[in-house]
């Protein structure tokens, strides 16, 4: 094996446990004095409890450590306590139908499984379970239906008459087990939200309107199955009136919401709608009518009639959310479309809540609550209650179609049909102990539902052997302090590993002189602190490096290194000296006695070169090099090396023919007939060379070279030379005269070729000229008339 190979191996090596050490550091940083500190530290960190697990030198903290690191300074009992989950209660979801001929009570159907765990933490270790719901069909819906009564909704109160007998009808397809309850709300009793003059007390409308008397919320009818007296009490409503536009509806859910009893709410599905055509005031608005106490919360139902409203103010939005939250109703607003985008705003911090756009007579209300129904039904979210200091929690969702959600999509599932069932993974973990250690209970439940999760969270905070503890032990210095988990846990005022010393009593000259070597002035060799005449050895920023010894005179990082790793990697480092793991030896461990990376491929060591010394080879022959002697730059290869031999003891031909006897007698040569009988490299374990070599003759031979694995040499060499034939003449000359003839004829063809083209340019020149003459082809252009005409200049015609 290649030297830097073995290097990176012994570095990685070095660096894994240097790596686990440094998970470890956590636990060292703490300078936990006990047990119960200790694994409040980190679920990494365990306690060793042996009396002599600690050496001189070494503090009490120094048994809180890595488990893995105390196991390997052989500490035989660890106190590492887990936590663990116990599912106390785990009914099975309920399997059932509209159409079965078994009715349960709301209170025999179970939607949620686990109902009650009980869950051991300890800090900084996740105790994680499963929880599976399942919506239930069939399953009980009380509807409680609020109206805003305010003038602008009289037509609205017209299309309602018949809604007890119409919604329940509807709702027959969803539930055999449906309620239904009716209240009202205008506006607070007092100016300016209305006019308190005596006529407008006793009808606040105008216009000859025939208006009932304000008032700030009424519960009409309590939730009943009977649509008809619904229908008839709704029928007998009549309208009022307010002076400002938003209305006092936070307190009508307020009260509906907190007065269980009066309502007449079940553990069932619960639904709240809010029906108006107008905003709302909230909490600080009530000012304006000289209403400052902060609404409470509580039920103030007096004949049905909330009255209270002119002395508390209007509930937050918070306060409702916490409130619908508690008592797990889910808010359907069917408001119109002018104040769609306000309830929207609102639906987002109200949870579990939807919003409907309402006609502006209402007409449309009943497809409004089966569409909001279906949405709010068809979504699961979970929530806990609030969690003790320190304690998070975490949720994870596998819903339908193998959809997953993590972080905040982790605490819901959507699309979730009747029948369809999912699944959550939740985690719960403590960062600390808390004050007191005593038992929490937190809750997880789905939003909107009555059914729940039960957690008992108990903390351990101190470890099972503390319980055994030895008060005024004679072991901690005579009865100051308590034994336990293998260490004195000091009675106040008092420390030191056995408790043996009192605070006043630290810096005593008399006690520093034992932490001094003898013939030396350093105190604890100015690598620790003196306490109680004991050294107390300074820990280092890295835990792994370690001071120890009675004056703190020893360390385990100041050992030779080689190859930049102390003890090369292979050995520990005890006061300041290398102690090697088995087959290495040296100062600093870096001599290897394991042979086998001098090996060469033939099997010999160096190639039989040179020596193995701390796994390498050193070369004899200063002409050899490499990792195992096998490297010779200056020397030719092993084909020419042995060309001559090998020439004359297979065909007595050669350099080396006249002392083939003497010089050539060193290997075992086998003849074979032809080169495919070669040995190949796969045949052999041991190297093999092919070699191709040329005589005088210009003929080839063919031999192979190998040296065997008990160093034999072995020549094959195919016993028939490989000479070239000669030339043959005759179609050399016939090819030769072939191709002049072919030359010719190309070339005379190529002749051909020019002239064709030569002439066929002139005879085109020659027509172009022809048809350019200018003279008249009827006659001839160079006759010349016989007779010849005389004027007399004289002649003047007489």
């Amino acid at each position: 094996m290649d030297l830097r190979l073995l290097l990176i191996a012994a570095l990685s090596a070095a660096l894994s446990g240097s790596w686990a050490q440094q998970d470890g550091s956590i636990c060292i940083k703490a300078n936990a004095q006990s047990c119960g500190e200790c694994i409040q530290v980190s679920e990494i960190c365990g306690w060793c409890t042996d009396e002599t697990f600690l050496s001189e030198g070494e503090s009490k903290s120094a048994r809180c450590d890595d488990v893995n690191y105390l196991k390997k300074k052989n500490c035989n009992n660890i106190e590492n306590p887990r936590g663990r989950t116990d599912v106390v209660q785990n009914k099975s979801v309920t399997i059932r139908n509209k159409d079965g001929n078994i009715k349960l009570k709301p209170e025999e159907i179970t939607q949620i499984q686990p109902q009650k765990l009980k869950v051991t933490l300890r800090s900084g270790e996740p105790q994680t379970f499963d929880l599976k719901f399942k919506r239930a069909e069939d399953y009980p819906i009380d509807l409680y239906y609020l109206m805003d009564l305010s003038f602008s909704m009289k037509d609205d109160l017209e299309n309602l008459k018949n809604l007890g007998t119409d919604l329940r009808r509807e709702m027959q397809e969803i539930t055999s087990d449906f309620r239904i309850g009716f209240g009202s709300f205008v506006e607070k009793t007092v100016m300016p939200y209305i006019s308190t003059t005596p006529a407008r007390l006793i009808n606040p409308c105008s216009n000859n309107e025939n208006c009932t008397s304000p008032f700030s919320y009424k519960n009409v009818l309590k939730l009943t199955s009977n649509g008809e007296k619904f229908n008839e009490l709704v029928s007998k409503q009549q309208i009022s009136g307010n002076l400002d536009s938003p209305e006092g509806g936070f307190d009508a859910i307020m009260q509906v919401a907190v007065c269980e009893e009066q309502i007449g709410w079940r553990n069932v599905t619960r639904l709240l709608v809010f029906s108006t055509d107008a905003g709302f005031h909230f909490a600080g608005d009530g000012k304006l009518g000289g209403i400052v106490l902060p609404n409470d919360g509580k039920c103030h139902l007096e004949n049905d009639v909330y009255s209270m409203s002119h002395y508390y103010d209007y509930p937050s939005i918070a306060h409702l959310v916490q409130k619908l939250s508690d008592h797990n109703i889910q808010t359907i607003f069917a408001v119109t479309e002018e104040f769609q985008p306000v309830y929207q705003e609102l639906k987002n911090l109200i949870p579990k809540s939807a919003v409907g756009t309402l006609s502006s007579n209402s007409s449309n209300v009943i497809k409004l609550i089966i569409d909001a129904y279906n949405s709010l039904s068809s979504e699961v979210i979970l929530e806990n209650s609030k969690l003790p200091e320190g304690v998070s929690i975490s949720y994870k969702a596998f819903c339908k179609n193998g959809v997953q959600g993590t972080e905040d999509n982790g605490r819901k599932c959507t699309n979730i049909s009747i029948g369809d069932e999912v699944s959550f993974k939740i985690s719960i973990e403590s960062q600390k102990c808390p004050s007191g250690g005593k038992p929490e209970v937190i809750t997880v439940k789905p939003l909107g539902f009555n059914e729940e999760v039960s957690i008992e969270l108990n903390f351990i905070c101190d470890c099972e052997c503390a319980k055994k503890g030895e008060p005024n032990s004679p072991k901690c210095h005579g009865g100051n302090g308590i034994f336990e988990c293998g260490a004195c846990k000091c009675n106040e005022g008092r420390i030191g590993r056995e408790c043996e010393c009192s605070k006043d009593e630290v810096r005593s000259d008399d006690l520093d002189a034992n932490c001094r070597k003898p013939n030396s002035t350093d105190i604890c060799s100015n690598n620790g602190e003196c306490l109680c005449g004991t050294c107390e050895c300074k820990k280092r920023e890295n835990p792994a490096e370690v001071y120890s010894g009675k004056y703190c005179e020893c360390d385990n990082f100041n050992c030779d290194r080689s190859g930049n790793l102390l003890c090369g990697g292979h050995g520990r480092c005890e006061c300041r000296k290398c102690i090697c793991d088995a087959n290495y030896t040296g100062n600093a461990c870096e001599c290897s006695l394991d042979e086998s990376t001098c090996l060469a491929k033939n099997g010999q060591l160096c190639n039989g070169r040179g020596k193995c010394e701390c796994g390498i080879c050193r070369c004899e022959d200063p002409k050899f090099q490499g990792p195992t002697c096998e490297v010779c730059p200056t020397c030719p290869g092993v084909c020419t090396e042995h060309k001559d031999c090998v020439q004359c003891r297979a065909f007595g031909d050669g350099e080396k023919k006249e002392m083939c006897q003497k010089e050539c007698s060193y290997f075992n040569l086998i003849k074979v007939k032809e080169r495919k009988d070669l040995p190949q490299p796969t045949d052999q374990s041991f190297p093999l060379t092919h070699c191709k070599e040329k005589d005088a003759n210009d003929c080839w031979f063919y031999y192979t070279y190998a040296i065997t694995k008990n160093s034999t040499k072995e020549v094959f060499v195919v016993e028939k030379l490989d000479c070239p034939s000669g030339p043959d003449i005759i179609p050399i000359v016939a090819g030769v005269v072939a191709g002049i003839v072919l030359i010719g004829l190309a070339l005379l063809l190529i002749w051909k070729l020019l002239m064709i083209i030569h002439d066929r340019r002139e005879f085109a020149k020659f027509e172009k000229e022809k048809m350019n003459a200018k003279w008249d082809t009827g006659e001839n252009p160079i006759y010349k008339s016989a007779v010849t005409t005389v004027i007399n200049p004289k002649y003047e015609g007489k």
